[in-house]
């Protein structure tokens, strides 16, 4: 009885899972092309006629210095646009019903749509990646710090497009987050720039910045340099995770936004 039980459930999350992947894939236009193609427009702008000017950053080229912060960002960006589109979309459409009468457990629909939306997140930091060595050879000095970060900040914010898709009543809202919130903390987390060069005061408001932590603990898996505690980046990172897990778990219990 428990065997069929899990074997039903890892269907029914390898099904979730496949959909949401099959999805992205499918319009690649819409979801993998745009964000090669802005970044690549950031590696040109910034890296290479801006950068010229300003130099070394951090004892790195400029070029060097801002690749692992572009990365970043368009893994934050795109893991939580899909699973925002996506269950929203479920939402909208009405086919997120066949999902809460279905015997699957809320968690598997959680962790289904958070799949698919970490792995649009790292295809995307992949693709980007790629594009970046036209521009410059870009070191790993550490490996296992570089892709667990990206991979937990894909989970992390591919859990906040989820919780933003519940409580958005129209497509409009879906992008109030992004544009207000996330667009402005992902700028002021370090990723064109050292908070060392701010005042001590500044630098202290910029460490209420989670993002800081993402963009500088990957930063220091491929350069080897970072204005933060890696320790304080990876215990944000985690607890941010387990806080909003939680959070969403909590909100599918109740039915926000899904049985109103």
């Amino acid at each position: 009885m428990n065997v069929n039980k899990h074997q039903r459930h890892w269907v029914a999350f390898n099904t979730l899972v496949i959909r949401e992947v099959r999805r992205f894939l499918r319009i690649w236009p819409q979801t993998l092309l745009p964000p090669a193609i802005t970044m690549t427009l950031y590696f040109i702008i910034f890296g290479n006629l801006i950068g010229s000017r300003i130099g070394e950053m951090g004892g790195f080229s400029y070029m060097e210095y801002i690749v692992p912060g572009i990365i970043m960002m368009a893994v934050i960006n795109n893991a939580y646009a899909n699973v925002a589109s996506s269950f929203y979309s479920a939402k909208f459409q009405s086919h997120i019903e066949e999902l809460l009468v279905a015997p699957v457990p809320n968690y598997l629909i959680l962790a289904g749509y958070v799949a698919g939306g970490t792995a649009r997140g790292l295809c995307v930091g992949l693709i980007v990646t790629i594009v970046s060595l036209f521009f410059t050879q870009q070191p790993i000095q550490h490996l296992f710090i570089t892709f667990s970060m990206v991979f937990l900040s894909a989970i992390l914010f591919a859990l906040g497009g989820f919780i933003n898709a519940i409580y958005a009543r129209s497509f409009d809202e879906i992008a109030i987050i992004p544009t207000f919130i996330l667009t402005p903390l992902t700028y002021l987390g370090g990723v064109f720039y050292s908070i060392s060069l701010l005042p001590e005061f500044w630098q202290n408001v910029s460490l209420l910045n989670p993002i800081l932590y993402m963009v500088n603990a990957f930063r220091f898996g491929m350069l080897g340099a970072s204005d933060v505690p890696i320790y304080a980046a990876f215990a944000v990172i985690l607890i941010s995770i387990v806080g909003l897990t939680t959070f969403a778990l909590y909100l599918l219990n109740k039915g926000t936004g899904i049985r109103n």
